[in-house]
């Protein structure tokens, strides 16, 4: 292994997570998760932001001892980005792999958030990686790199209408579908990461199941994460009404019949 390679696996260690993150499974899913990483089948999981997605990939990776790399995809993300480029210094130019290129080069986790927002040509370098083959073609740097034995690729996205995923790149991954946790597993989330008390963490995922049944939009909008925060604030000592103002009410939307909804459900709940 050459120098370079040796400090590219060394910072690609660094990415493995250093103690168990806290995941509430209410379902399958873990067991889902670990028959596909046994066969290592690329893994797609859908669902609304904040619903619980990324912490359930770090759960997994230290549950299965892998290094994690996070890739937070946008519009302007290329395919470059995620493969790596050519780069010129004080020797001459060198290669430096991208986050994926580094993860099927030494094994591990490679988790491509929000792969929707991804430009067209990143998602179609997927491709050759994502079936049969597992192979990814680094054409800059004339290279057709075959998938260490211990990686695997998820992916996840929100659904919304009008968005999805070309069904050439969806047909090659498998999929597990994500929804806010029932109320029970979410109180008991909202406690122990914020340490509010229980009564007051049902109370709060109380005003968020209401809002919830405003329209869909609520439901995606007032997720697990927000309430998390919602519950921290108050742990910090902010009042309950501020809290919910600054973590959820201005937060959910900028549309004034929205928020003027959800600050009387918030003053009636904490007058």
């Amino acid at each position: 292994m050459s120098a370079l390679a040796e400090v590219e696996a060394d910072a690609l260690a660094e990415w493995r997570v250093a103690r168990a993150p806290y995941y509430l499974a209410v379902g399958d899913e873990v067991a889902q998760f670990r028959a596909a990483h046994a066969l290592r089948l690329p893994l797609l999981l859908k669902g609304p932001a904040g619903c619980g997605k990324t912490r359930f990939v770090e759960h997994m990776a230290h549950a299965l001892g892998l290094p994690l790399v996070t890739v937070a995809c946008h519009e302007d993300m290329t395919a470059g980005d995620l493969l790596g480029r050519w780069l010129i210094d004080a020797d001459g130019t060198r290669w430096q792999d991208g986050p994926l290129t580094l993860a099927v080069r030494h094994g591990g986790l490679c988790y491509l958030d929000e792969l929707i927002e991804a430009r067209p040509d990143a998602l179609t370098v997927l491709h050759p990686l994502a079936d049969t083959r597992r192979v990814l073609p680094l054409e800059r740097n004339g290279e057709l790199l075959a998938a260490h034995p211990r990686f695997q690729l998820v992916v996840s996205y929100n659904p919304q209408p009008g968005r999805d995923l070309r069904p050439a790149t969806r047909q090659r991954l498998v999929a597990l579908a994500f929804t806010p946790p029932p109320v029970v597993a979410e109180v008991a989330i909202v406690v122990h990461e914020s340490g509010l008390a229980h009564e007051a963490a049902m109370r709060l995922v109380g005003l968020a199941e209401r809002t919830r049944a405003l329209d869909a939009e609520a439901a995606e909008a007032l997720s697990t994460r927000m309430l998390v925060r919602t519950a921290q604030l108050m742990v910090q000592g902010l009042a309950p009404r501020w809290a919910c103002e600054l973590a959820l009410v201005q937060a959910w939307s900028d549309a004034p019949e929205r928020v003027q909804a959800l600050r009387a459900l918030v003053d009636a709940l904490y007058p």
